[in-house]
């Protein structure tokens, strides 16, 4: 009877791979692929000759038996396109297959886009909330969002580089101005780490293309002490201000006492409603 090996891969960089993942890549009697394209580049890297089959999100279900036939007689390896199997890709029902057919299961650790990000945002590490990608439609993603505000746990979320802008415009209206780790193309050639504020990162990425997957680190609610308002509650706040014809320094000096944002991000906001 065989054994199921969750492989970690690398996310960027080939030499991430342990050299216990390459040893059971090799001995494997089969690789289970999310793209076999994919990772044929890397076991050419390693020369691997093990045979490999495809595992991905629209045939997951389908390849179930064939997957555990294979296991009766050998070690089957799963792997994503990178980092974690299961974590964000397919593999938590072969898992449970697997599992309820009475294999073992074994993770060999390695890479995770999420973990590495969390560890180099200088955010708090000992308790998070990872979420994985943000919902495509806007409706949805503000509906999610809502539901963490109240979250004390730093927050972790995954966003590709055509949405990513709009996210941030969602998780700023609902979360406010937090700190924020963004982490770009980790491992590669262009990769990147920005810290600062949700929104000081809207300034700064609208500024440049857009380019390369994405993950968000953000600080969770401040235990203690008052939560900086959302966009949606300073924007009211602001509407109620002009219609007393106070000034839009006026405005952004009291607002920003009692908000939580900087004189600066209110007096934009009052600059966009209303003369100065």
């Amino acid at each position: 009877m065989g054994t199921l090996y969750l492989v970690a891969t690398p996310i960027g960089n080939l030499e991430d791979m342990s050299p216990r993942a390459i040893q059971i890549l090799h001995e494997a009697s089969l690789i289970a692929a999310e793209d076999t394209r994919h990772t044929g580049v890397l076991l050419r890297h390693f020369d691997i000759q093990t045979p490999i089959t495809s595992y991905f999100e629209h045939n997951k279900l389908d390849k179930l038996d064939s997957v555990l036939n294979q296991l009766a007689t050998g070690d089957v390896a799963l792997v994503s396109d990178a980092g974690m199997p299961a974590i964000n890709d397919p593999g938590y029902e072969l898992v449970r297959a697997a599992l309820a057919s009475g294999f073992e299961v074994i993770p060999i650790p390695g890479p995770s886009a999420p973990i590495a990000a969390l560890a180099v945002s200088g955010l708090p590490t000992d308790s998070f909330l990872y979420l994985g990608y943000l919902p495509h439609k806007k409706g949805d993603r503000r509906r999610m969002i809502h539901q963490i505000v109240d979250q004390s746990h730093t927050l972790i979320f995954l966003e590709s580089p055509h949405r990513f802008l709009e996210s941030l415009a969602d998780l700023i209206a609902s979360l406010g101005d937090r700190r924020v780790c963004v982490a770009r193309e980790m491992t590669k050639m262009f990769e990147e780490y920005w810290r600062g504020t949700l929104v000081e990162a809207m300034e700064y990425f609208k500024s440049q293309p857009v380019r390369g997957e994405f993950t968000l680190v953000i600080e969770g609610k401040p235990e203690g002490g008052s939560e900086k308002w959302t966009e949606e509650d300073l924007v009211e706040a602001i509407n109620k201000e002009l219609k007393e014809n106070k000034s839009a320094k006026e405005i952004s000096t009291e607002l920003s006492k009692e908000s939580g944002w900087g004189k600066r991000e209110v007096y934009r906001l009052v600059g966009k409603r209303g003369p100065s």
